[in-house]
């Protein structure tokens, strides 16, 4: 490539006399046959493909060579083609990365529409997001943590949540100062040394003033915090938006299955909808895996611990698409658990989620989960946001519990026998994208965009100045 480039450059150095480069990209042609130096004769379709095999930083160098190479080698197809073939794991997906580009790039408020945005420049996003700084992205779930590096394919590390943001003690400032340093400490990384991106579990549900207040201080807690940790730059966003964003999607609802609780969260562009109502279900993971062990116990199955039912959860549970036919089916399966051996359940294995639909089977007073996404969806409908009722009718599912085989196709058909045809058509839900780990997926996209840190974070000076600034959780 090195040779390439010295010919290049020579060849067009050597005609600077005679060139008569064009100002418009519409007549490359033109500009090619009279710049080009050597490879003038070079069908331009051909010389596109050599400049594909030489790769991005060489293409990138043949632009500063003169104007005609800068006009071919900034061809957005080109860079489409490079961007698609990236090998590099901090890199999402092709439809991801252009999502994320599209619709998260200017930052919050989100541009609502496609028609809007202008063309992307590919070539310059390129090297925009090979000089983003890496971040650190710690996920602040209500069970698990996950925290890691945006350069990486996935979290680096997960332990059990130690502290449940929803409900932090007094006193706040040292619980949270504790919660961040022990992160830091753990990844063995300084604070000082790069931005952070900071997914928050959905908490204070209601739009009430108390609930305002509540919010407003948690949130407050946390960026001074990070600030007197010496965090560069915060940037700090609920689950259910991040997880929205996983599903490469700016609108619509989110089911997060949590540790405790289910929230069922209406979101249009990427604003959570308080005031439509976050319905909440007082059913989540621990009951799903407590009714799991309950039946095993019924069913003298033995295990050590707590954990070992989880396991089995994770593993061998499953949503029937029609829970009184599945009771009259051989549904036997077994699993290994490290350390305990062979286990074997049957009926167990789709009873255990089926208490998302049927409450009633653990004990338990609440809507089933269809109920509750429906009141929602009746919500949002009523309330005539936008002209159509498109952006409601996307259910994008969130949370460990929520990668349940058979979920999201049982929740659908629920969805459209439950709401009436002109609400129920068009309803899709999807399942979580990027399994347990789907909301640290949502905020890698918000960390390696091309803009990043700029439009999404807050600084130090920012925050001073600005305490009250509004954010999207």
């Amino acid at each position: 490539m090195t040779t390439l480039i010295r010919k290049v450059w020579e060849s067009v150095s050597s005609r600077k006399g005679s060139n008569t480069e064009t100002t418009s990209s519409s007549s490359l042609a033109t500009s090619s046959t009279a710049c080009l130096g050597a490879f003038d004769r070079v069908p331009t379709d051909l010389l596109m493909q050599i400049v594909r095999l030489v790769g991005p930083k060489e293409a990138a160098k043949l632009s500063a060579v003169c104007k005609a190479w800068r006009c071919l080698v900034s061809d957005n197809e080109l860079w489409i083609f490079f961007l698609q073939n990236q090998k590099k794991q901090e890199e999402p997906h092709w439809d991801s990365f252009l999502f994320s580009e599209t619709y998260l790039r200017s930052g919050y408020p989100l541009q609502p529409f496609w028609s809007q945005m202008p063309q992307l420049p590919f070539m310059a996003i390129y090297g925009q997001r090979e000089q983003v700084p890496g971040s650190v992205i710690i996920d602040g779930g209500s069970g698990y943590c996950k925290f890691g590096w945006s350069k990486y394919a996935c979290p680096s590390a997960r332990s059990a949540t130690f502290l449940e943001f929803g409900n932090v003690e007094s006193p706040m400032y040292s619980r949270l100062r504790h919660f961040f340093v022990t992160i830091y400490s753990r990844m063995q990384v300084k604070p000082s040394s790069q931005p952070v991106v900071l997914s928050i579990p959905i908490c204070h549900y209601d739009d009430t003033e108390s609930a305002k207040a509540s919010r407003r201080q948690l949130k407050e807690a946390i960026y001074k915090v990070l600030f007197d940790i010496n965090v560069p730059a915060v940037c700090a966003i609920n689950q259910a938006t991040l997880a929205l964003y996983a599903a490469r999607r700016t609108s619509g609802i989110v089911v997060n299955i949590g540790f405790q609780v289910t929230s069922i969260v209406p979101i249009l562009n990427g604003k959570v909808m308080r005031k439509v109502g976050v319905e909440v279900m007082g059913l989540g993971a621990l009951k799903l895996t407590g009714f799991l062990r309950e039946l095993m116990q019924q069913n003298n199955i033995g295990f050590e611990s707590l954990y070992t039912v989880r396991t089995l959860k994770e593993n061998l549970c499953y949503v029937a698409a029609d829970y009184e036919a599945e009771l009259s089916k051989n549904t036997q399966a077994s699993f290994e658990a490290t350390g305990e051996g062979w286990f074997t359940l049957s009926k167990e294995r789709f009873q255990t989620g089926e208490i998302l639909f049927q409450p009633r089977l653990a004990g338990v007073r609440t809507m089933g989960l269809h109920q509750a996404v429906a009141l929602c969806m009746d919500h949002c409908h009523s309330a005539e946001l936008t002209d159509d009722d498109a952006w409601f009718k996307t259910v994008v599912l969130s949370g460990g519990s929520a990668c349940l085989p058979g979920l999201a196709g049982r929740l659908e058909k629920e969805l459209h026998g439950l709401l009436p045809p002109s609400v129920s058509k068009g309803i899709t839900v999807i399942p979580p994208p990027y399994g347990a780990d789907t909301a640290w997926f949502g905020a890698k996209l918000i960390s390696n965009l091309s803009t990043f840190p700029g439009p999404w974070c807050m600084t130090r000076k920012q925050f001073r100045q600005k305490p009250k600034v509004k954010l999207m959780w």
